[in-house]
């Protein structure tokens, strides 16, 4: 894509690349009509307009080839560093992006994109920029009042077709719902709004309930088609519910859910809340008896790759929803797919990047170390179990051997044990997932608040002075590292708890705040008890506050 983009300008699918026998390419295009259309030449007639310049211009073709392939492996450097007007910048484009009516950013086809709505709830939270507030709560409303949103079963779809978050495209994909569960336990967080912890929770419990392997892992995805039919198995008649509910609860709970004769998509109804109270909970105890008719009616096919780096978005996400709600199966989903994953797709050398009937995929890349690492910091975040901390150095220390470039920062995409490309790309800019290289500048900062600033800062100062190189041509584009530069530039709170009594570390995730850097200390000279009491220091930045003993204190 890469190519496509340097050759065209633009991207998109499908795509045709042709390329040497020494694998460099030559020639880039997206689309081409089976037979000529007015001045759009067929794919027929490219390929013979390709044969007849290899053969007549072939010196050509090759220095074009070694142009793009140079142009594309030049390092991109940054001359100021990570600069912090790159988050002022970036929350402007975010204000000039933003539908105030519908929610979400630019037209149709809108994308969840959690990762911005995170940037942006952590930006009010730091900063106080309201309108940063407003915008992450109208998308998320909207989101969960609309299509996206599955209301009968719980969770989300890939992305929305149309403006209003209305008509989705009806796949749902396992990452999408990670980071959406931890962007509306973080709303949840700042706002105590009612809406969002069940969101969260109805999301998970999907996970738990039709993507989740007998022994703890994650699958992929769900199929959007039934039948052959896409969105088939979400759409209803009136009748249908009328048929399952009788005609008082069936006429109230089609009124509800907008399910209507008309229909809102290929005249059937996906259900809604875009004209009715989305925090009405009355038809809550029908959902269920509608849920088991849907299922029963028509299946959806599962990809049941389990994949290592969504395992970690997964993992960290049900952390924090314990974390938010204090209930105990989203920890025990979590640290049961961390065994999986760690018995499964590690072999005591490397991550592996699937796991599919008894047989591990590829070796893997930076992303599923960075999510893995990410997942690690959330369950010590939610145990406060030195053994999860203990993981994250080990595997910090794989990914600098394995990815890191020493010369000119940042990391590769892949190692060296896998098959070389054309290029070694540094994946930055956040598309649906957040860049493996954006999910290590937060772990490096998360680690330097956790462990060591002195070890860990400098690395976390270097991927964010790389990042902001690829960043400051479109800071929007780069929520992760975002969310990584705010946090070095104002931080979270670190609270350093000393214990009177060690069984209090159970209890103290769902205690403190939930953005807390928290780290268990033995009490010493540098950290005593106060009155003989467990006792918390808590610093923010280079401020520390004096010692408590009380909770509600800090």
């Amino acid at each position: 894509m890469a190519v496509c983009q340097a050759f065209t300008g633009s991207g998109g699918w499908p795509t045709s690349i042709f390329l040497t026998p020494e694998k460099q390419p030559f020639f880039a295009g997206t689309y081409f009509p089976k037979q000529r259309q007015g001045h759009m030449a067929s794919f027929g007639d490219l390929l013979t307009l390709i044969h007849e310049k290899w053969e007549q211009d072939r010196p050509a073709l090759l220095n074009q080839a070694k142009e793009i392939v140079a142009l594309l492996d030049r390092p991109q450097m940054s001359e100021g560093g990570a600069n912090p007007e790159l988050l002022e910048e970036a929350v402007q484009l975010y204000k000039q992006l933003f539908d105030p009516k519908n929610g979400g950013f630019g037209g149709a086809p809108k994308f969840p994109a959690p990762h911005n709505l995170l940037f942006l709830l952590t930006y009010y939270r730091r900063r106080g920029d309201r309108a940063c507030l407003e915008m992450a709560e109208r998308t998320l409303t909207q989101m969960y009042r609309g299509g996206l949103f599955d209301h009968i079963g719980g969770g989300f779809c890939r992305y929305s077709t149309d403006e209003r978050f209305l008509v989705p495209h009806f796949e749902k994909m396992l990452y999408d719902n990670s980071l959406l569960i931890l962007v509306y336990c973080e709303a949840y967080s700042v706002t105590k709004k009612e809406l969002y912890l069940p969101a969260a929770e109805r999301t998970a419990d999907h996970v738990l309930r039709e993507l989740t392997a007998p022994e703890g892992g994650f699958y992929s995805a769900q199929d959007a088609d039934s039948d052959g039919v896409e969105g088939k198995y979400y759409l209803f008649t009136p009748e249908e519910i009328v048929r399952v509910l009788g005609p008082e609860q069936g006429g109230a709970f089609n009124r509800h859910f907008d399910i209507t004769e008309a229909g809102n998509f290929e005249g059937k109804s996906i259900p809604n809340l875009l004209r009715s109270d989305s925090e009405d909970r009355t038809f809550d105890h029908l959902l269920k008896k509608i849920y088991q008719y849907r299922k029963g009616r028509c299946s959806l096919r599962l990809d049941d790759k389990i994949l290592t780096a969504w395992n970690g978005l997964m993992i960290a996400a049900l952390c924090r929803l314990y974390q938010t709600s204090g209930t105990e199966k989203y920890l025990d989903a979590a640290k049961r797919a961390d065994r999986f994953l760690w018995k499964n797709l590690w072999d005591g050398e490397a991550l592996y990047v699937s796991f599919r009937d008894g047989q591990r995929g590829a070796r893997g890349f930076l992303d599923d170390y960075a999510a893995c690492l990410f997942a690690q910091l959330a369950l010590h975040g939610a145990t406060l179990e030195q053994t999860y901390l203990d993981r994250t150095e080990q595997l910090r220390r794989d990914v600098y051997e394995k990815f890191h470039d020493e010369k000119d920062g940042g990391f590769y995409l892949y190692g060296d044990e896998h098959e070389t490309l054309i290029l070694r790309p540094k994946e930055t800019y956040d598309g649906a997932m957040p860049s493996g290289n954006a999910l290590m500048a937060w772990n490096l900062a998360r680690l330097g608040q956790l462990v060591s600033e002195e070890t860990y800062g400098p690395l976390a100062e270097r991927q964010l002075d790389f990042l902001a190189a690829e960043a400051s041509q479109y800071p929007a584009g780069h929520a992760m590292f975002l969310l990584a530069l705010l946090d070095r530039q104002d931080p979270p709170p670190k609270v350093t708890a000393v214990l009177f009594d060690k069984s209090e570390a159970a209890h103290l995730p769902l205690d403190l705040p939930l953005e807390a850097a928290v780290i268990l200390r033995e009490s010493g000279p540098d950290y005593p008890l106060k009155n003989g009491k467990t006792t918390f220091y808590v610093c923010r930045g280079h401020s520390c506050l004096p010692p408590v003993n009380e909770l509600p204190d800090l």
